[in-house]
């Protein structure tokens, strides 16, 4: 049976313990209203870790002042036995009080440079720094050998590298492949939020990732490639944010005929806003 958690000292004595059996603690931190995109990174830490935490928090500091934190799903019920199903072992679920005990606004932040500044960074000032100084907390009071996150969020699967890197954390990431409906349509929470007449066309998201991929591959300028999605997802009945291609560590491509690239994406889809990457060799 699933434990779930809300104090510190008992998250703390529990993985502790678990610690001292010599027992492999794999963690997945999510926003809860749990979908099986994040049941598929529960079964991959599963699969390597002798045991599974999943944190389910809203985290205030990640929003923006546009950006509706009280009206966020909260399933804590749900989440907790849909984790159960996969094989997590252990919810931490702490209150705003117990992660920000000073609250949110008197917090120490965490600020990681350059990576934060592009895309969705530029698009969502502070955000960052909010999903940074949340994943610090967390990997403080959980201290897990193993940190799983789904690849979805390519940027911020790129800021939480440079963390660990930068604050030495003796954490292993594995950043999981996205996990996507039959027609391409990324998993995620917000999907819910799509109207029927919308759910359709949040497909065109995928397709246009696709055919940049493929302009890109077959030679073609990465500005024209960037202005075609753009085009695609605007006939679609998008507002776009952002259709761009970069390089692995997302800097600006410049056609160099090997290595990782990334397709990109974030556009509003009524009043629904969805993010998608693409990943390729050239």
């Amino acid at each position: 049976m699933i434990e779930i958690v809300r104090e510190l000292d008992e998250l703390r004595a529990q993985v502790g313990a678990w610690t001292r059996a010599g027992l492999r603690v794999g963690f997945v931190p999510t926003m809860g209203n749990l979908h099986p995109g994040h049941h598929s990174l529960v079964r991959i830490a599963c699969e390597r870790a002798d045991r599974v935490v999943a944190s389910v928090f809203v985290n205030p500091t990640q929003f923006g002042p546009r950006e509706d934190f009280a009206r966020y799903p909260r399933t804590p019920q749900a989440d907790a036995d849909g984790l159960a199903a996969v094989g997590c072992d252990l919810v931490w679920m702490p209150s705003v009080e117990t992660m920000y005990p000073f609250g949110a606004t008197g917090a120490v932040r965490v600020q990681v440079p350059g990576v934060t500044d592009v895309l969705e960074g530029a698009h969502r000032p502070g955000h960052f720094d909010g999903v940074a100084t949340v994943v610090a907390r967390l990997f403080n009071q959980v201290r897990p050998d193993i940190a799983v996150f789904g690849r979805k969020d390519y940027q911020q699967f790129a800021v939480i590298q440079y963390l660990v890197r930068d604050l030495a954390f003796p954490v292993e990431l594995v950043g999981a492949q996205t996990l996507r409906e039959a027609d391409g349509l990324a998993m995620s929470s917000r999907n819910q939020y799509l109207t029927a007449d919308e759910r359709p066309r949040a497909a065109e998201i995928h397709r246009c990732l696709q055919a940049m991929r493929e302009g890109v591959l077959g030679g073609a300028e990465v500005s024209a490639v960037e202005a075609d999605a753009r085009r695609r997802l605007e006939s679609a009945g998008y507002i776009v944010d952002y259709a761009a291609v970069r390089t692995a560590g997302l800097a600006e491509f410049d056609g160099a005929p090997s290595g990782t690239a990334v397709a990109l994406i974030a556009a509003r889809l009524g009043t629904t806003r969805l993010i998608d990457n693409l990943e390729f060799e050239i």
